[in-house]
């Protein structure tokens, strides 16, 4: 066995540091609130061994027991390794802060150290927020407040999830059952989670930079959390970048140039571990190079986003039964591996990711893969042009057989779609693809190719010449189309 000194573990050579060991006790129950320690075993690693006998497991429980506040009661066991004996000492609480000879300690990598009064009080207040419930709490609010359409949408959406919690559609009995609601009385986390009429507001924006010194959009949403998510979800999505490209399948695919449910999971997250009690708003801002994910709620005293995502450590919920709730629509999967999951997706992404924990909150942001205001258009990729001529480089590769395919394929490549363009009809987007690949398609082969009949392609033509994105020049049989859109509108 391998024996390695951590923020879990601690090794000591002989329980001649008994006293210094009950003071790592209390620094890793502190930060961890479960760990393990060894006497026998040099901090090295190194196996030295240990006389042991009945009274020594003994006397080690005892003094850990007497000299830990609150009490906590270990598990002491003497254990075997290459002839030598050791002691293995388990332990766990959930009361902290812990004390030791009347001092509080945190586990910092292998060390233990002094809680500060400030540390020590914020660490107290902490515990009563996370232990206080207060979202189960009743309120003022009666179950008429609260909106019937987001209670059923709820329901629905935990029939997909096949989490439900309740079968039935009646709103009282609903409530009732999740204990959100008291002789006809609203808790505080019903009235956050299906009641419109309420303070929690939500801050969007888009910057024109990587600072905040000018704005393109600015808007601020108030209403319940599942309006706020769905909200949050929906501009995110309007403001970053996508393209479009045709797989194996011939079918189009739409990518986002950040993972959506990454995304999706730091907007829940945000909503679901926000300090309710604290005035200001949630705020997603989109920069040129990166997008922020700001939700007002300190991160758990004495553990780090690093802590989450190495997946060891358990969820501290400052809001239960909202996490609670969402957890029934699948929103949360598991407690406790949000940031974990975003971080994984990320990764697999090529897409940077940082978690920051600020005085009175805490920050998510992703960077964005291209600084959308640097971007500029080549000769040959990047472009209508890059396109076109991949799709010619693609349709000689293949061959007779293989040249069409090839040619859209590679044509597509070239085109990335966002902003007004991604609000079109999928089939005004795909005639608008075809028209960068081949600017003097007919009608009639376009919607061929679109597997439509003609009189419904000749609809979609009309309506992008309309908005003015596709225009015809020269003869009808002899002219050829032309978007008429900016390239920097293309996003490309």
């Amino acid at each position: 066995m391998q024996f390695v000194e951590n923020e879990n573990t601690e090794l000591k050579k002989s329980t001649s540091e008994l006293k210094q060991a009950i003071t790592s006790i209390v620094a890793i129950l502190n930060k961890h609130g479960h760990g393990e320690l060894y006497f026998g075993i040099k901090n090295d690693g190194t196996l030295a061994g240990q006389e042991v006998s009945d009274k020594t497991l003994r006397s080690i429980s005892q003094s850990v027991s007497n000299h830990i506040e609150p009490q906590i009661f270990p598990i002491v066991t003497k254990e075997i390794e290459k002839g030598l004996d050791y002691i293995k000492v388990i332990f766990k609480g959930n009361d902290a802060p812990y004390f030791a000879f009347g001092r509080s300690y945190i586990r910092v990598a292998d060390e233990d150290k002094l809680l500060t009064p400030a540390e020590l009080e914020n660490m107290i207040l902490q515990k009563n927020i996370y232990q206080s419930k207060w979202d189960s709490k009743i309120t003022e609010f009666k179950l008429t407040g609260a909106d019937d359409r987001t209670i059923q949408k709820f329901l629905e959406q935990t029939k997909q999830s096949g989490r439900t919690p309740v079968h039935s559609d009646d709103s009282k009995v609903v409530l009732t059952k999740l204990g959100l609601l008291k002789n006809d009385m609203l808790s505080y986390a019903a009235w956050h989670l299906f009641c419109d009429d309420q303070p929690v507001e939500l801050q969007l924006a888009v910057f024109r930079g990587v600072d905040k010194s000018g704005f393109a959009d600015i808007r601020i949403s108030k209403g319940n959390l599942f309006y706020l998510l769905e909200t949050a979800e929906s501009y995110i999505k309007d403001k970053i970048n996508w393209r479009v490209e045709f797989r194996e399948d011939m079918k189009r695919h739409e990518i986002p140039e950040i993972p959506v449910s990454a995304l999706r999971e730091a907007i829940v997250n945000s909503l679901v571990h926000r300090n309710f009690n604290d005035p200001k708003g949630n705020e997603i801002a989109v920069f040129t190079n990166r997008i922020e994910i700001y939700n007002p709620g300190k991160f758990p005293e004495g553990l780090t986003p690093e802590d989450y995502i190495k997946g060891h450590e358990r969820s501290y919920l400052r809001n239960p039964k909202i996490a609670e709730i969402f957890y029934y629509t699948r929103d949360i999967d598991r407690w406790g591996s949000g940031l974990q999951r975003m971080n994984k997706e990320c990764n697999e992404n090529g897409i940077h990711l940082s978690f920051d924990i600020m005085a009175n909150g805490f920050l998510t942001t992703f960077y964005r893969p291209v600084d959308v205001s640097d971007k500029k258009v080549s000769d040959d990729e990047g472009s209508i042009e890059g396109g076109i001529k991949g799709g010619i480089k693609g349709g000689m590769k293949g061959g007779m057989k293989g040249g069409i395919k090839g040619g859209i394929k590679g044509g597509i490549k070239g085109i990335v779609l966002s902003g007004d363009l991604m609000q079109l009809p999928n089939r005004q987007k795909d005639v608008l693809l075809l028209i960068a690949e081949n600017n003097r398609i007919s009608i009639s082969d376009a919607a061929k190719q679109l597997g439509i009949v003609r009189s419904v392609a000749q609809k979609h033509f009309d309506a992008l010449s309309t908005k003015k994105i596709i225009g015809r020049i020269g003869h009808k049989r002899g002219g050829y189309w032309k978007i008429l859109v900016s390239l920097e509108k293309l996003g490309i």
